[in-house]
């Protein structure tokens, strides 16, 4: 029973303070507060460009919308920029030479909407030839006179069944935008 009652004045001993660490070389005291500080702080800055990301971008951002949808909700739209698309209404494609603009219609779902382009070059696929459905998407802002004030056009290239089907036709009468009489170029 000795061994016992060795055991038991051992267990009932104080415990000796566990010896400190000693600071490493060449690292002040309280560097390691400053570097979680600093990390605590470059989480912060982060965390507020990507908020200021998110929220910079919903008053930058566009709207797609079809033609009907964009007719129907025209005063809700306002002045924002959207991107809107349809198919070009066969014969609406106009060029004004001075200042440079192309005008045409595009129409989705019964509804048409006119659209000015103010630039002198318009993509290859962008077309109004006979037979073919042209699918049109324009980004810009509708205007308070009604127009739709295009800042770019793309024009969906035609399936290669379609082309190969009409690719007679084009050889036949080239492509020519007609231009607006000089009545109407300066409207």
């Amino acid at each position: 029973m000795t061994s016992l009652d060795d055991e038991l004045a051992k267990a009932a001993e104080p415990v000796a303070e566990p010896a400190v660490e000693p600071a490493r070389a060449g690292t002040p005291p309280g560097a390691e507060r400053r570097a979680g500080l600093r990390l605590l702080a470059g989480l912060v800055v982060a965390g507020g460009a990507i908020l200021a990301l998110v929220f910079g971008f919903e008053s930058s951002a566009v709207y797609a919308k079809g033609v009907d949808e964009l007719v129907a909700e025209r005063d809700r739209v306002g002045r924002r920029a959207v991107r809107v698309d349809g198919v070009l209404v066969r014969g609406s494609l106009v060029r004004r030479d001075d200042p440079c603009e192309y005008r045409f219609t595009l129409e989705k779902n019964g509804e048409r909407l006119d659209v000015r382009y103010s630039q002198c070059v318009v993509p290859d696929t962008f077309r109004d030839v006979p037979g073919i459905d042209v699918q049109v998407t324009a980004e810009g802002r509708l205007d308070s006179g009604g127009w739709f004030q295009a800042t770019q056009i793309m024009a969906k290239c035609p399936s290669k069944y379609e082309a190969k089907e009409h690719a007679g036709a084009d050889r036949e009468s080239p492509h020519v935008v007609p231009t607006l009489p000089a009545a109407t170029q300066g409207r």
